[in-house]
């Protein structure tokens, strides 16, 4: 596998860096138990939106439903403070998504695929992992934080437990790639569509056509239930529309997702 000089600092983040706001105040840490608990605190002391926190790696990161994610060194794990409006919040998901997928195509030519309702896909693997946090009191949004990891250049056969259902783009590529360059277009790529709101119709729209999901025979676990049937579509909030055999339709707002015949 080819390695590569890729040095993470804030500086080489920010540095001519083509956004208004988004990653022009940046935080590095070489390693932190997770980025997610640094923005928290940055934007309840009102941080200026866009403000990003890096972590080299991240020994206590947080995925979706308390979930464990494992962001060693060699990976990306970054968190975004935004203060959007409250009517975008249901977006924020599909935009990070979005962001992701097309960071990965243009740094790597790679063609990654969206499974519902924020896990981005490579060779039907999971390579990146996203989650949203928000406060909004009394219906007014006081801060919303987009996090994102991403298994750059890791090696996935060092966690044998991950290996049938995850990847990485070094992985994929057989060749590193400069973590640096990715997070500088991922930052790039999210203001790009952030600046697209409130509308979100064209963002729900090119989330909608990248779900692998749509269409597929899938089990849904939400809580500790389990439905299965197939994924007929999504709603303007992202909510799935699971069509069960009895022809009954259920609106799934969260929930892990397994396909069965992908």
């Amino acid at each position: 596998m080819t390695m590569i000089k890729d040095v993470i600092s804030s500086e080489s983040i920010t540095q001519d860096l083509p956004t208004r706001f988004i990653g022009r105040r940046a935080l590095y840490y070489p390693s932190l138990t997770s980025t997610m608990d640094i923005a928290r605190h940055e934007a309840r002391r009102k941080a200026p939106e866009g403000t990003v926190v890096i972590a080299g790696e991240q020994t206590a990161g947080k995925g979706r439903v308390k979930r464990v994610w494992l962001s060693p060194k060699g990976s990306v794990a970054l968190s975004i403070v935004l203060y959007p409006r409250l009517s975008s919040l249901p977006y924020l998901v599909m935009l990070a998504s979005l962001a992701v997928v097309h960071t990965i195509e243009v740094v790597t030519g790679l063609k990654p695929q969206i499974k519902w309702p924020n896990d981005v896909l490579i060779n039907r693997k999971k390579v990146c992992g996203i989650l949203i946090e928000s406060d909004a009191p009394g219906g007014k949004v006081a801060y919303a934080i987009v996090g994102i990891g991403i298994n750059v250049n890791n090696k996935i056969a060092d966690f044998p437990e991950l290996t049938p259902i995850a990847t990485s783009l070094a992985d994929e590529l057989s060749r590193e790639v400069s973590r640096v360059t990715l997070i500088r277009q991922l930052l790039a790529e999210t203001e790009r569509l952030y600046l697209t709101l409130p509308d979100g119709e064209k963002i729900f729209q090119k989330w909608q056509e990248r779900l692998v999901t749509l269409g597929k025979k899938v089990r849904v676990q939400s809580g500790k239930t389990v439905l299965e049937g197939i994924a007929e579509s999504v709603d303007r909030y992202g909510n799935l529309l699971l069509r069960h055999i009895s022809g009954s339709l259920s609106r799934i707002i969260a929930g892990d997702v397994t396909l069965c015949d992908y």
